[in-house]
């Protein structure tokens, strides 16, 4: 068993003895799709897995708490941030803009970028390295604006 998802099972059961409620289901949510995915790819799912499916989940998070500002569902906004934050003690630390600055530009000088038809290059080099670590959408604009 992968280390992350044995950390998940402590907390989930740290979460049940402590009778918070809304870190328990956060943490039953995360656990159920890593169990949904080994059932799906029919093999345990690794810790780098693990952390695909904690930052799509992230992702998922902050577009809903976006659409339900602007339809002014507070309690609504309220539960998808306190999820939020108990998905993201699970991510490794997020990265400064300046390390991704400096990740940006070697993986352009590695691939040997010069125009924005490189830009998959440079994103194949940076997507392992930056997994759950970065916005890739963010990176991905930092990356035209280098290319452009």
């Amino acid at each position: 068993m992968s280390e992350l998802k044995t950390k998940l099972t402590e907390d989930m059961k740290t979460a049940m003895r402590s009778g918070d409620k809304s870190r328990l289901q956060t943490i039953r949510l995360i656990l159920s799709a890593v169990k949904q995915q080994e059932v799906d790819t029919r093999e345990e799912q690794s810790d780098d897995d693990i952390i695909a499916s904690l930052t799509k989940m992230q992702k998922q998070r902050r577009e809903s708490i976006s659409q339900f500002e602007q339809a002014g569902r507070k309690d609504l906004v309220d539960k998808e941030e306190q999820e939020l934050v108990v998905i993201s003690e699970y991510l490794p630390a997020a990265l400064s803009d300046d390390e991704i600055d400096k990740l940006i530009a070697g993986a352009m000088t590695e691939s040997g970028a010069s125009s924005i038809k490189d830009m998959g290059k440079v994103m194949g080099i940076l997507k392992p390295k930056l997994a759950g670590r970065a916005d890739m959408g963010a990176v991905s604009a930092k990356i035209k604006s280098a290319l452009a």
